[in-house]
């Protein structure tokens, strides 16, 4: 009976890491993806949308980033991913405030998307070897 409760639990562990796992998609196509140039296939998000406000928008958009670390944190992500997530989100902080380039680099750079890949194929690495 043991094993069954444990296999139990372990299948709503992993239904919470799946539920988590498509917020973090979700928030990170509405940062980095949610929008699209008409007649092209150049997509954006809130990211560079917000990154556009002088001086503020990417310190803003960094902020809201870091909820996805807590969220790779809360769901005991490996020291390594949590820094290259932060590695990520600096990089798009720091490039992204230089005027003008800056704008452009925030459309390519992605860093939400970047970091729920990063979080998904750490987690799904965990799984295939427990």
């Amino acid at each position: 009976m043991a094993i069954r409760q444990s296999g139990v639990r372990e299948m709503s562990q992993w239904k919470d890491v799946e539920r988590r796992l498509a917020r973090v998609r979700k928030f990170a196509g509405l940062m980095d993806d949610k929008f699209a140039l008409p007649g092209t296939r150049i997509r954006f998000g809130l990211d560079t949308l917000v990154g556009l406000l002088p001086g503020v928008g990417d310190a803003a958009t960094a902020v809201v980033g870091l909820w996805l670390i807590g969220e790779a944190f809360r769901m005991k992500a490996s020291t390594g991913v949590l820094i290259r997530m932060c590695g990520n989100v600096l990089i798009d902080a720091t490039l992204g405030a230089v005027p003008i380039a800056g704008d452009l680099f925030d459309w390519y750079w992605k860093s939400n998307r970047r970091n729920a890949v990063l979080l998904e194929k750490h987690l799904k690495k965990r799984v295939a070897d427990p």
